[in-house]
C-alpha cells in the first residue's frame, strides 16, 4: 500500500510550541511503547508501519520541515518536499508525480492521502487499507473517510451521504458550519471529514493537468511557487461527481488544538512546574528553565516556550490562530537534521543562540557576508573547519569567524556551544554554502 502523509502544515494553533520549522505534528507529547515521547509524526509512521501489510510511505512536507522530519524518522524516509507551502491540492498533486515519475510506481495504482496528526488506534490503518482496495475498483474517483460524530461541532467539515450504509455517494459538503447547523447536519447522517482520501494516480495526474497546467514532477516543482494556494477539498473533491465516502466509527481524535491535545496527554505536567490540589484540569507543558506555578485554576492550559507563554481556557484555546497571526516574531527554536538550535538574547546588532550537535553530526559548510561569529564550545568534542583548515576542539575552547570566513564543525562526542553573532543586519538570508569536500581537496593541493 501506498500512502501519502500529509505534514506540512504550520500548526499555529498549538502556540508557543510551534513554529514554521517546529509544526505541530514534531512536538513529543505523546508517551510512546519504550516510555520516550514521541511526536505525531512519529506516532503515526511508526504505526503505518507495523499495520502487518508492506506499506511504502511518502511523507509530503514543506522545504522548512526537511531537517525536523530527518531528526525523527531518521536519513532513510522517503519526501516529497514542497519548495513553499501551497496547501493539500498542490502538496498531493506534486506526491503524485513524485510517485509516478521518480519512484516508478504505475499510474493505474490507488494510493491513500491522509494525515499526519491524528490520534487513532490500528482499527484506522485497517480502515485505509479498505479505502484503498474500494479505490482499486473504480467505483468512484475518489474514496473519503467520513468519521461518525461523538458530537455537534464547529471545527470540523462535514459529509453528508446518501444513505446510512458503511459506503455510500456523497450527497453534499459543508464546511465548518455553526453549532446550530452541525446538530442539523449529524440528525441528516453526515459525518466529520477526516481529511482522508483514496484515488489513483492517474486521477490527480489528469487534476494536476487540468488545473495547475502541468503533470510531470519536474514541472509541477518548477513552477509550483505561482501555483494557487488551496486544498484539495475545495479544488477537488467537492466539485467531483463521482465519490463515496466510507464510515469509520473507531477511535479518532484530531490533534489541532490544544484543548484536544491536552485531553490526550497522559502527564498533566511535563517540564517545570507545580499544580496544586486545588486545581483541576490543568495542563502544563513548560520548556523553560523558569518553574510555572497554578493554583486554583480549572480546564486551562498552560504552555511556555522561547517563542512566548500561553494561559488559556481549554476551550477558548481553539480560538487562537487570529491572534497568533497578529504576532511578528523570529523562530527562536528548530530541531535540525544534525541537532537543535535555541535563540537566547537578541540585541540591535548581535544574537544569541545555543547550538546543540548530535554526535558524529555536523553543519553545512557555509559563509556569511555581513555578520561575524563566534563559537563558545560548553560541552563535548569535535572538529572545526575554517577555511579549510582543521582543528580540534572542546568545551572552553574560543572560535572567531569574521565576515566572508568559511566554517562548519563537526560533533565527536554531543557538542555544546554558544554562537555570538555580531553584526548590523543579522538574517537567516545572509548565509551562502558551499561543498565541504571540495574545499578540503582544494587546500591539500
Amino acid at each position: 500500500m501506498n500512502v501519502i502523509l500529509l505534514s506540512g502544515g504550520s500548526g499555529k494553533r498549538l502556540w508557543p510550541l510551534s513554529n514554521d520549522f517546529r509544526s505541530k505534528q514534531f512536538l513529543q507529547l505523546f508517551k510512546g511503547r519504550d516510555g520516550n515521547y514521541e511526536s505525531m509524526l512519529q506516532r503515526v509512521y511508526r504505526q503505518l508501519n507495523n499495520i502487518g501489510i508492506q506499506t511504502k510511505v511518502t511523507v509530503a512536507t514543506s522545504k522548512k520541515q526537511v531537517s525536523a522530519i530527518y531528526a525523527q524518522l531518521g536519513n532513510n524516509v522517503d519526501m516529497c518536499v514542497e519548495p513553499c507551502r501551497k496547501d493539500t491540492f498542490p502538496a498531493i498533486a506534486l506526491s503524485a508525480a513524485y510517485l509516478v515519475d521518480i519512484k516508478g510506481v504505475k499510474p493505474t495504482e490507488a494510493v491513500v492521502a491522509c494525515p499526519v496528526d491524528p490520534l487513532v488506534t490500528n482499527e484506522y490503518f485497517r480502515a485505509l487499507i479498505a479505502l484503498q482496495y474500494q479505490a482499486e475498483r473504480e467505483m468512484s474517483n475518489i474514496v473519503l473517510m467520513g468519521i461518525v460524530p461523538t458530537q455537534p461541532t464547529d471545527k470540523y467539515g462535514y459529509i453528508v451521504p446518501d444513505g446510512d450504509k458503511k459506503l455510500a455517494s456523497v450527497k453534499s459538503f459543508k464546511e465548518k458550519p455553526s453549532m446550530e447547523t452541525a446538530e442539523e447536519l449529524i440528525k441528516q447522517g453526515a459525518l466529520w471529514n477526516g481529511g482522508v482520501f483514496a484515488f489513483k494516480l492517474q486521477y490527480v495526474l489528469n487534476k494536476a493537468r487540468e488545473l495547475l497546467g502541468y503533470s510531470k514532477y519536474d514541472d509541477l516543482l518548477a513552477h509550483y511557487d505561482s501555483f494557487e494556494e488551496v486544498s484539495f477539498d475545495v479544488a477537488v473533491v467537492e466539485k467531483e461527481k463521482s465519490v463515496q465516502v466510507m464510515r469509520f466509527s473507531g477511535d479518532w481524535v484530531d490533534m489541532g488544538t490544544w484543548n484536544t491535545l491536552a485531553d490526550a496527554m497522559t502527564d498533566p505536567i511535563m517540564g517545570n512546574g507545580v499544580i496544586d490540589e486545588t486545581s483541576s484540569g490543568v495542563q502544563i507543558v513548560n520548556e523553560m528553565d523558569l518553574p510555572i506555578l497554578a493554583m486554583g485554576l480549572h480546564d486551562v492550559v498552560i504552555s511556555a516556550s522561547s517563542e512566548g507563554i500561553l494561559v488559556a481556557d481549554k476551550e477558548m484555546s481553539s480560538f487562537i490562530k487570529p491572534f497568533v497571526d497578529r504576532f511578528d516574531q523570529q523562530v527562536r527554536f528548530a530541531e535540525k537534521s544534525w541537532g537543535s538550535f535555541k535563540v537566547l538574547d537578541i540585541e540591535k546588532g548581535s544574537q544569541t543562540i545555543k547550538v546543540t550537535l548530535n554526535r558524529g553530526n555536523s553543519m553545512q559548510y557555509h559563509s556569511h557576508k555581513r555578520r561575524d561569529e563566534i563559537w563558545v564550545v560548553i560541552a563535548g568534542e569535535g572538529q572545526a573547519i575554517l577555511d579549510g583548515q582543521r582543528s580540534n576542539v572542546k568545551a572552553g575552547d574560543i572560535i572567531t569567524m569574521k565576515a566572508g570566513c568559511k566554517h562548519t564543525i563537526t560533533a565527536a562526542k554531543e557538542l555544546i556551544l554558544i554562537e555570538i553573532q555580531l553584526g548590523e543586519e543579522i538574517s537567516a538570508d545572509d548565509k551562502q554554502k558551499f561543498d565541504l569536500l571540495t574545499a578540503l581537496n582544494n587546500t591539500s593541493k
